[in-house]
């Protein structure tokens, strides 16, 4: 759950440091899935918004701590900001969603189809190599999806609610939303720096999610104020934690450990709410996790190839 661009990037310090804050701010990202949950079934605009614009505070924070605020904003491709953050918002309220009706563990192991379906549409929009060991990686990665969704989906399932049902499509189209979401961030990164990818998504967010008012938002109950801001800004936390993650070391580094959250989600589902996860869903969840982390490390590995390739290139 806890996708999103770091502000910055580049390893400059220890990796041990970069893998603590990784893990930090995925227990973070989970906290805020968890207060989320626990603000109960609302509608996703409105869960979009408290996410959104209370995350841009502590933004605000780091961006003025790194002297970069004035210029957070500044870009030659508004367009291409706004369809960013017009799928995100999709993604986003899709996930918010299946977050409120299904269990926790559930509900973040879904996400993991998303990584598996950039590679998927990284090939068949972007035209980019995709070789038979990370194509086998993601069948075997979308088998495991199918796995943890089957006794939801399955026509023949016994004891899977509408909700619940519901709650897997919304998640597997956010999944799918969020990997197209990456697609325009690659595109934009060729032009654009970090932060005012974060910043425009923020905001765009922010007004997007307004724009559902007339649909209908419901009214909060102070508690569920409280739930949903503190969601907001454990968001904005996390997206920070992560920044200094990625500062301190290589990304294929401290990628594999976005999947504690599956250990996480599954403690934090027992003790908060009462989620027991099924065999389906561990299993399912394994096999996902370690299709990601081969395909993590297959990109690593052909990374470090691309760089000697070039460092023995002949000067042209």
């Amino acid at each position: 759950m806890a996708g999103g661009t770091s502000l910055s990037s580049g390893p400059s310090g220890n990796t041990l440091r970069g893998i603590a804050l990784k893990v930090l701010s995925v227990a973070v990202f989970v906290a805020m899935s968890s207060l989320i949950k626990a603000a109960g079934q609302l509608p996703a605009g409105q869960i979009v918004f408290f996410r959104s614009f209370f995350a841009i505070f502590p933004i605000l924070v780091m961006l003025t701590w790194q002297h970069e605020l004035r210029t957070a904003l500044r870009t030659a491709h508004p367009l291409g900001h706004i369809a960013r953050g017009a799928v995100g918002v999709l993604s986003m309220g899709l996930t918010f969603f299946a977050l409120t009706r299904l269990p926790l563990p559930e509900a973040i192991m879904l996400n993991y189809a998303q990584p598996l379906l950039v590679v998927v549409f990284s090939a068949l929009f972007l035209g980019e190599t995709v070789r038979a060991y990370r194509w086998t990686a993601v069948l075997i990665g979308l088998f495991g999806v199918v796995v943890i969704s089957w006794p939801s989906l399955s026509l023949f399932g016994e004891g899977a609610s509408a909700d619940e049902t519901a709650g897997v499509i919304a998640a597997l189209l956010a999944a799918t939303a969020s990997a197209v979401a990456m697609l325009l961030v690659r595109k934009l990164v060729h032009t654009e720096r970090t932060p005012t990818i974060v910043m425009w998504f923020s905001l765009t967010a922010t007004v997007v999610s307004l724009l559902t008012i007339p649909f209908g938002w419901a009214p909060l109950a102070p508690w569920q104020a409280v739930c949903l801001v503190l969601g907001g800004v454990c968001g904005g936390v996390a997206q920070i934690l992560m920044t200094e993650a990625y500062r301190h070391a290589e990304a294929s580094t401290v990628a594999p450990f976005e999947y504690t959250s599956m250990i996480l989600g599954i403690v934090v589902g027992y003790l908060a709410f009462g989620d027991v996860p099924t065999a389906y869903t561990i299993v399912g969840g394994l096999i996902v996790v370690g299709a990601g982390i081969f395909i993590i490390m297959r990109e690593r590995r052909l990374g470090l190839e691309r760089g000697t390739a070039r460092k023995v290139a002949p000067p042209q």
